[in-house]
């Protein structure tokens, strides 16, 4: 814990990951947790281990803000589940990380928080919402760090910072309600390795009396995995009509060749996907949940919010005076059948995270992005994580592919059939074996 703490006060200044720091209870926690391995015998499996924790995951008695300056001074009454259990477990939460403003952005600075930046190159973003998750893990800040994902916002930081990031399904990590009966969302892991990512999605699942979808299976993932020789994996580099980077294809190709390598039938396939209309259903979709629990909560202070809410908030609201919700819910239907057809057949679907390689670290793209000098119309068509939120029982790995000309790593998503969270972590555990990532950290 003091390696931890030590190197977090040298270099977070220069990132920015975390929005609070803890370390006197967790040097408090970290010396009780000698203790009790003096003791020996059966001890918590995540006994003394430094966890981050995503600011949105409340700690009762603590600040809950989720970035908004007119929230700053709002106290959590409870705690978040997976707060809960990585402490019973024995997990030390030791900081609390960065978010944009609501978890809504794919690039992690607010007006309360400032800007986090990647720890592999600071002119660049670490992604979002889970930036400072991602970027505190990356670093060295934490060994494991909690995140969630409603539209990417687990993968897409975990494959701009080379770590590991997992979407469970929709109802296997409990959440807190209102929303946590949005079939989109979902809180999950992030770790340096696939072992490590596992172990704390492992402490994470299973039901939970306050969120009425939660799973009572609980879900344990196995220390070890047998070889992907046989395995059937569908490539699908574009989703459809997604334009994605050559370094991106380069590097995604290649986590496929490696399979390929090691035995696992791998066959490149296509969607009938459009960029277009998964935006407009996953905004659908927005405009009648997060968009008026937004409007809500942030009724009389919308001039403190950051532009990047607010369009968050248009277009969530322009969808829903579009169509209805049972218009999003058919768009929904088609697309999640479109790909379980693609995916008969194949044990996994392995795709890009992200179509572009970096998101400026101060950027917010609130008149599109441009790949390779191609204006694409709306910047959510630069991520290629929303699909499998509209398809939220499906279970996704993201895992690094390799790096970036620009000098950042990228990464891949691993997806599996509805609820065989296994399977992705036991080709994510391939892929680490045949390009091995754990070694290499940014300077």
């Amino acid at each position: 814990m003091r390696a931890v703490i030590s190197r977090t006060e040298a270099l977070n200044p220069f990132i920015n990951a975390f929005s609070e720091t803890l370390f006197e209870q967790a040097l408090t926690a970290a010396r009780s947790a000698e203790a009790m391995y003096r003791e020996g015998g059966n001890v918590p499996v995540l006994l003394g281990v430094p966890v981050a924790a995503k600011e949105k995951h409340a700690i009762r008695g603590r600040t809950l803000s989720q970035g908004l300056v007119a929230h700053q001074e709002a106290i959590a009454n409870v705690s978040h589940p997976v707060i809960e259990r990585i402490q019973r477990a024995g997990g030390i939460i030791h900081a609390r990380t960065t978010t944009p403003e609501y978890s809504c952005a794919t690039v992690t600075h607010s007006p309360l928080w400032g800007v986090t930046r990647n720890p592999w190159n600071t002119r660049y973003s670490p992604g979002g919402s889970s930036g400072g998750s991602a970027a505190a893990v990356a670093a060295g800040f934490s060994t494991l760090a909690t995140a969630s994902d409603i539209a990417g916002s687990t993968r897409l930081p975990a494959s701009f910072t080379g770590t590991v990031g997992f979407k469970a399904p929709y109802g296997r990590i409990p959440g807190l309600a209102p929303l946590s009966a949005d079939h989109y969302r979902g809180d999950g892991p992030l770790g340096r390795t696939v072992a490590d990512t596992a172990l704390l999605a492992t402490v994470m699942s299973g039901r939970d009396d306050g969120d009425h979808a939660s799973l009572a299976v609980q879900l344990t993932l196995p220390a070890s995995y047998e070889r992907v020789t046989g395995m059937r994996i569908a490539l699908c580099l574009r989703l459809g009509d997604y334009r994605i980077s050559p370094d991106i294809e380069r590097n995604t190709r290649a986590v496929a060749d490696a399979l390929r390598q090691a035995g696992a039938v791998v066959e490149e396939i296509e969607l009938p996907w459009r960029s277009q209309e998964i935006i407009e259903t996953m905004f659908t979709h927005f405009g009648y949940l997060l968009g008026p629990a937004m409007a809500d909560e942030t009724a009389g202070a919308e001039d403190l919010l950051a532009p990047y809410t607010r369009r968050f908030m248009a277009d969530a609201r322009a969808a829903a005076a579009r169509h209805r919700y049972l218009d999003g819910i058919r768009s929904e239907s088609r697309l999640q059948a479109q790909l379980s057809a693609a995916m008969t057949g194949f044990d996994a679907l392995l795709c890009p995270a992200s179509a572009v390689p970096a998101l400026e670290a101060d950027g917010s793209y609130l008149e599109g992005i441009e790949l390779d000098g191609v204006p694409l119309e709306h910047y959510w068509q630069a991520h290629m994580t929303a699909p499998f939120n509209i398809a939220n029982r499906c279970p996704v790995l993201a895992v690094p592919s390799g790096m970036a000309d620009c000098g950042i790593p990228t990464g891949v998503q691993i997806v599996g059939h509805p609820f065989d969270d296994v399977t992705v972590f036991r080709i994510g555990a391939a892929v680490e074996q045949l390009l091995p990532w754990s070694a290499r950290h940014p300077d």
